[in-house]
């Protein structure tokens, strides 16, 4: 478990802040009147059953979706409403419950995907490779280059990605996010149907990437084992109603916590 209070010491002020955010899908409510608030430089869990309204809540952050009620402040700045490009442009990269990648390309073309929002030169200059944007490719691709090697990926880097292992492609989507250089990093269950491997290398990328960049993560996981290890606060959903937040510690003794999630075999 990361030592407690280390979030306080470790991490700046606040980055992100969900206020009264209430999202419904005709008589279906995803989340009801939801607060909580994300430090910059955290790692933030958001838990909960299935249905619990983990992911919506990411589709709001993003973009993806726009609450009927509620707002965001992001770096200060405060919305009801938000595209995800802009999302993207303004800091927050994501990855998704299935993997989202293009199949058919290399490791090295999807993490180099993420670098659009990154290149300066119009399509005219990156058609005819030449001069500032040839110059612009190569410093794009030197730091693709890195991440690749950030993520011990090399021996697959110029592997079409739909031939990889499932925990590989996961590797790569995160490479992808990462290549967007976010300061906020949504994962929705990074580790979903990885073996105990798999989830021990991506549980360390996760560390690393918070530690070594200062990436500031919010992480949505089933494995309630990676949770309490990686995360310095935990926020708790239930059927889209906050029912907990704080610690691992705080949260995981928390007795509408034990009712709803932790005390049922899932």
């Amino acid at each position: 478990m990361r030592v407690p209070g280390g979030a306080d010491i470790a991490t700046g002020g606040v980055l992100l802040a969900v206020e009264n955010v209430s999202l419904a899908f005709g008589g279906v409510k995803a989340v009801t009147d939801v607060s909580f608030d994300i430090r910059k430089g955290e790692i933030r869990a958001i838990i909960g059953p299935n249905g619990a309204g983990k992911t919506s809540m990411l589709n709001i952050i993003n973009g993806f979706y726009q609450p009927q009620h509620g707002r965001i402040t992001f770096k200060g700045e405060t919305r009801s409403k938000m595209r995800p490009h802009d999302a993207a442009k303004g800091g927050i990269a994501r990855t998704f419950q299935n993997v989202a990648l293009f199949r058919g390309m290399t490791s090295l073309d999807n993490i180099m995907a993420g670098r659009t929002l990154r290149m300066n030169k119009n399509l005219f200059w990156q058609l005819l490779r030449f001069g500032p944007a040839m110059n612009e490719e190569v410093e794009h691709r030197r730091r693709v280059e890195e991440i690749i090697d950030f993520l011990k990926i090399q021996e697959i880097r110029r592997t079409p990605v739909g031939r990889l292992p499932y925990g590989l492609q996961k590797r790569v989507e995160l490479g992808r996010a990462l290549a967007m250089e976010p300061e906020l990093l949504l994962l929705d269950e990074p580790m979903a149907g990885m073996n105990l491997e798999e989830k021990e290398d991506m549980s360390r990328f996760i560390l690393d990437v918070n530690d070594h960049f200062g990436t500031t993560v919010v992480l949505i996981e089933h494995d309630m084992g990676v949770v309490m290890d990686l995360s310095d606060r935990v926020v708790v959903l239930d059927h889209g109603v906050k029912i907990a937040d704080g610690t691992p510690d705080e949260v995981k003794r928390t007795q509408a916590v034990i009712d709803a999630y932790l005390g049922v075999a899932h």
